[in-house]
């Protein structure tokens, strides 16, 4: 007898439920997916969206994020009808004195034996790479790191979404869930309009909002809080127009980290000026932060000169309470998964990809060991403390 097809709800239109959707209809199951507002309307849509794992701790972090960018490759590798998305372009970085590196130095010691492609270049050298880079005449080396590179956040939930719906998925937005009933045969999902379906399984992905799409299930799954003015959580990121300068790689310099964002736009961050962000007061974008972003830029790049700021943003990130990723049912056996991570972009198809073998299979991969919800289900949230926030390349 032939196993009935299983039917699985998805929550969240962002890169993680997209790539568990698309990752769950391509294994046959009937997916549908709940989204309250449009794709990559969270955390997704407004990221660095840098591709990395060379400054990740603890190691069982730091290899699940090698896996990410590991699968980023085998997905561009795949080809498909889809934008370009992934550009494994590499990544620049270096310190401003001495002491930066030092800590640039140390850390790059630590992925000597956890086969991270690295390796050191001069200034002349970068310049070959990056043409219209300005380095400071005090740096001397740079490090390169060859397999990173950055996403365009929108493309890839495209390809993720659009092979999902190639593959039988269905779409219910707007659509607030309001109620999640998990039973002993099924789970219910019920929605803001009053209608309700039932399913086999579901899939919590909804990003900075996951600590209270589990409270619908009756679990505490605590979450850092993603509105706090100058937290580990937020940060702010300006959205150039287009320029005239030759980038196509990801650049972490002391004062300012840039990735194209197509079409001659840019992507800046100045990790020293989050403190004043605040998700409730968006600075403007011909405001004091904003031209300091723009004077970085002009010095770091030529041809970025006379640039401005099209949109200035507050991101905020998705941060379990202990800063790392959550993976698995929310309470042994049952029916509803979440999937919560501070590393969504880099994470996402492979968190998708391991999530449906799991849901599908009962099989759990070991690199999920060590981010079982169940090391944060129940447990008081004031017990973790705050998050550090991100002051280095790398970290954020």
């Amino acid at each position: 007898m032939t196993a009935p097809t299983p039917r699985i709800a998805v929550i969240g239109a962002g890169v993680l439920g997209t790539a568990t959707a698309r990752a769950l209809a391509l294994r046959g199951a009937a997916v549908t997916l709940y989204e309250s507002t449009g794709f990559a309307a969270g955390t997704t849509g407004t990221t660095f969206a840098w591709i990395n794992s060379h400054a990740k701790t603890p190691i069982s972090y730091h290899e699940l994020n090698m896996a990410g960018v590991d699968e980023h490759h085998a997905l561009r590798e795949a080809g498909g009808p889809a934008p370009d998305w992934f550009f494994p372009s590499g990544n620049l970085e270096w310190a401003a004195d001495d002491v930066g590196d030092a800590r640039l130095a140390e850390a790059l010691e630590l992925l000597e034996g956890r086969n991270y492609p690295w390796r050191w270049l001069k200034p002349d050298r970068a310049r070959e790479l990056v043409p219209d880079l300005r380095i400071p005449d005090e740096v001397r080396r740079i490090a390169y790191f060859p397999e990173e590179g950055y996403v365009l956040p929108h493309p890839l939930v495209a390809r993720l979404w659009g092979e999902a719906r190639d593959h039988g998925a269905e779409l219910r937005c707007p659509a607030e869930v309001t109620g999640i009933d998990e039973r002993a045969s099924d789970v219910r999902i019920e929605l803001a309009d009053g209608t309700s379906e039932a399913f086999d399984l579901v899939v919590s992905a909804t990003g900075r909002w996951s600590e209270r799409t589990a409270a619908l299930t009756g679990v505490s799954l605590p979450m850092a809080d993603p509105n706090a003015p100058g937290s580990a959580t937020v940060g702010l990121l300006g959205y150039t127009s287009p320029t005239a300068t030759r980038l196509d790689a990801v650049l972490t310099t002391p004062r300012l980290n840039v990735r194209p964002d197509g079409g001659g736009r840019l992507v800046v961050q100045g990790l020293d000026l989050d403190p004043d962000a605040d998700p409730a007061a968006p600075p403007p974008v011909d405001g004091p932060h904003a031209a300091q972003l723009l004077d970085r830029l002009a010095d770091l790049l030529h041809g970025t000169r006379g640039a401005r700021l099209e949109s200035f943003r507050v991101g905020q990130r998705a941060l379990p309470a202990d800063g790392l990723t959550v993976a698995g049912r929310l309470r042994p056996g049952g029916r509803v998964y979440a999937l919560a991570t501070h590393s969504g972009i880099t994470l996402g198809p492979l968190l998708g990809r391991l999530a449906a073998h799991e849901l599908l299979t009962g099989e759990r991969d070991p690199l999920l060991a060590d981010f079982a919800p169940d090391r944060l289900t129940g447990a008081d949230p004031g017990s973790f403390g705050e998050l550090e926030r991100p002051r280095f390349a790398g970290q954020q």
